[in-house]
């Protein structure tokens, strides 16, 4: 190596020297220049996660659902009766109390049978009054028919003894035959005579036995018109068409001058107490209990929530009790997440016009 070349060298060497703590420097550079980017992005970090466990820790308290409506035992208005309707005095979504008159059907025809139902029944208790007076008459026959026989008995009693003194005084000589005879033949008159007061007295008691049979079969006929006349009564009554309970008209179909059949539906009656029938999935009941606080969110009222606890569960899951449940004991069986009907009842009822069918959300606290 030349000296000059040895003086290159040396003077290359402190640049180099120069150029390798650099990199360290420029990283060092680097966060020193971010380093309040880099603490505020850490700040995020750490309050992102503080959200996130507050967030499970708050949720994990609650459980809630979208499946889920307002429910309530509506009520099919029917009449039991067949018959033109005359009157129709409500109509769509009115208010009524229990009692109020929803229809009434053409009542003629029922009130001519109530008419002869009631005259039947007025027939059979006279007839009942005429047997009765019968059975007395007859038993008043049936004691003096004792009474004949009692006579017969003692005359044919004095026959017996005045044929058996005049025999006796026959044999003896004391007497005579026609005396004899005469007793003899009164004895025999006295024995007819008594044989027609027993038979008279066997045809009134045979009588007053047909009398209290009859008596038997009039009260039967009473108590027969009296059904009829209850059930006349009760066709009667459902002519005028009530309100079982209070509650709101809704798919009201009947109208005047309609032509109304038993079972037909007229109209429907929505109660006013109304729930929440939530189906919640199974995997959400492990902490559901009676009685725990339900916040309840209906989507007609969006900026309001409704208190309520819940009431019962069902014992089944929905399926089970469908029109055409599930059978997975044939074919492929997939398991599927099952939902099981909760009913939870408000706390106060709201004044708002609630129905069935409407969507709520509900929202148990279950710790």
């Amino acid at each position: 190596m030349t000296p000059d070349d040895a003086a290159r060298q040396d003077a290359a060497s402190p640049a180099a020297d120069e150029r390798k703590p650099s990199l360290p420097e420029d990283r060092r550079g680097f966060f020193a220049r971010n380093r309040r980017a880099i603490l505020i992005g850490a700040v995020v970090a750490v309050a992102l996660l503080a959200a996130a466990i507050g967030w499970w820790l708050h949720a994990r308290n609650y459980e809630s659902t979208d499946d889920a409506f307002i429910d309530a035992r509506t009520v099919a208005v029917s009449p039991q009766i067949s018959g033109a309707i005359v009157d129709v005095p409500v109509t769509d979504n009115q208010t009524v109390e229990a009692g109020a008159v929803l229809a009434r059907i053409d009542q003629r025809d029922y009130a001519a049978a109530l008419a002869q139902a009631q005259a039947k029944v007025d027939q059979s208790t006279a007839d009942i009054a005429n047997v009765a007076a019968q059975i007395e008459a007859q038993k008043a026959k049936v004691d003096q028919s004792r009474l004949q026989v009692a006579s017969a008995q003692a005359a044919l009693q004095f026959a017996t003894d005045e044929n058996q003194r005049a025999q006796n005084l026959v044999k003896t000589g004391a007497g005579t035959q026609q005396k004899a005879d005469q007793a003899a033949t009164d004895l025999r008159q006295r024995q007819a005579d008594f044989d027609s007061a027993q038979a008279s007295l066997t045809a009134a008691d045979k009588q007053l036995g047909v009398l209290q049979a009859q008596a038997q079969g009039a009260a039967a006929a009473l108590e027969q018109a009296r059904a009829s006349l209850q059930q006349a009564q009760a066709n009667m009554d459902r002519t005028v068409i009530t309100a079982p309970v209070a509650g709101h008209v809704a798919k009201l179909s009947a109208a005047k001058g309609a032509y109304a059949s038993p079972g037909q539906s007229l109209m429907m009656l929505v109660p006013r107490e109304v729930w929440v029938t939530a189906n919640f999935k199974e995997t959400q009941l492990d902490l559901m209990r009676r009685g725990q606080p339900v916040s309840i969110s209906i989507d007609a009222y969006p900026d309001r929530d409704f208190p309520g606890h819940i009431d019962s569960q069902q014992f089944g899951s929905g399926t089970a009790f469908a029109l055409l449940p599930a059978e997975n004991a044939t074919g492929n069986y997939v398991k599927v997440v099952q939902r099981v009907p909760v009913k939870i009842v408000f706390d106060q009822p709201p004044d708002l016009p609630l129905g069935p069918g409407m969507s709520v959300v509900p929202t148990v606290t279950v710790r």
